[in-house]
């Protein structure tokens, strides 16, 4: 009478109605959205040149530096810039970790956990500072991982399921419990599912460090090895021009021309506010600078290619006008006049 029970009650979970009143399947589209969105969050930055980089307005340890003015746990960042490439690499390499753990439903609960925590913590630094608060998307993504917390990925497209119901077979039990079960079975089972799913954690982490670990050593061999004028140039030192020949009068230095790749940047200090700025030549002969404070919270944004964009809240800004192009910036950024003098590239 029990197995015919359990059987019927299969059959009639059968229909996609069934299903979709199930925890598991009605989570599945946001599990499915979390994983893919912390698993390409981590690549991007495991794979982009810059985010590693000291002295790139878009790094980690350049964000880390803004954060710290306004956060407020300001004090700990502090601390801890000076050492923003590791922790730069545990948060890219958590995302990851929480990205794959979703999508293969493999100890969903524990990576619910560290999403939850890398939202927290992004919430903390680099989305303090927005106004209104639903512009920031941190805190969005904060409350979208308890539903994961709480009831894990309902045994729907899981790995953790699959190795669960593998443990009850080895034990001569059926796929899906029946009836009750002792303590002593559960905790077999238990056992089992816990040994099975730590070795294909430990197996799906070690791929994950082998694909992010590339694209680390590729961005720090291509910048080794970079040509002259291939990547962006250092960051020019200002100073008074007053005594350089055919200099405007009261303009700053910025840089040698030539030391621009054309389609490349240059952050500098803008003479006149002392924040981060960005001279760019979009084509041969052609150089516009810009403050590179974005005028929604005043993170610093990067130059990429045809537009400005912000890291922080995903402004962007049209790299010939310096206009807003989409995102929570309301004006544009501040034009900066430069003027090439024998070779020379001055703010004026």
């Amino acid at each position: 009478m029990a197995a015919a029970a359990a059987t019927a009650s299969k059959v009639n979970r059968t229909t996609w109605r069934d299903r979709f009143r199930e925890t598991g399947w009605a989570l599945l589209p946001l599990r499915l959205f979390l994983g893919v969105t912390f698993v390409y969050a981590g690549l991007y930055k495991l794979y982009d040149s810059n985010y590693l980089s000291a002295t790139a307005p878009g790094g980690v340890k350049r964000q880390m530096q803004l954060a710290a003015t306004s956060s407020p746990i300001g004090g700990l960042i502090q601390h801890t810039i000076e050492h923003s490439s590791i922790f730069g690499l545990m948060i890219a390499f958590g995302e990851l970790a929480v990205g794959i753990g979703l999508i293969l439903g493999l100890w969903t609960r524990i990576a619910a956990l560290g999403g939850m925590a890398l939202a927290f913590t992004f919430l903390l630094t680099v989305s303090w500072s927005t106004r209104p608060y639903f512009y920031g998307p941190d805190i969005i993504y904060l409350l979208a991982y308890t539903p994961f917390v709480l009831a894990g990925d309902g045994g729907v497209f899981s790995w953790e399921a699959v190795l669960r119901r593998g443990a009850r077979l080895d034990l001569r039990l059926p796929a899906t419990p029946i009836g009750p079960e002792s303590l002593a079975t559960r905790l077999a089972i238990d056992r089992r599912t816990l040994l099975r799913t730590g070795g294909a954690a430990a197996a799906v982490g070690a791929a994950a460090l082998l694909i992010g670990g590339i694209g680390v050593v590729a961005n720090r061999s291509e910048g080794e090895g970079a040509a002259p004028g291939a990547a962006p140039a250092p960051t020019p030192t200002p100073g008074s021009t007053g005594n350089a020949a055919g200099a405007p009068a009261g303009a700053t230095l910025i840089g040698a021309a030539s030391a621009i790749a054309v389609g490349r940047s240059v952050s500098f200090t803008d003479p006149k506010s002392g924040g981060p700025a960005l001279l760019l030549q979009p084509k041969a002969g052609s150089f516009l600078a810009y403050t590179a404070v974005c005028t929604h919270q005043g993170c610093t944004v990067s130059y990429e290619g045809s537009q400005f964009a912000c890291p922080c809240h995903g402004a962007t800004f049209d790299a010939t006008t310096g206009n807003v192009t989409g995102g929570p910036a309301r004006g544009p950024l501040t034009k900066i006049n430069v003027q090439v003098v024998n070779g020379q590239v001055y703010a004026v």
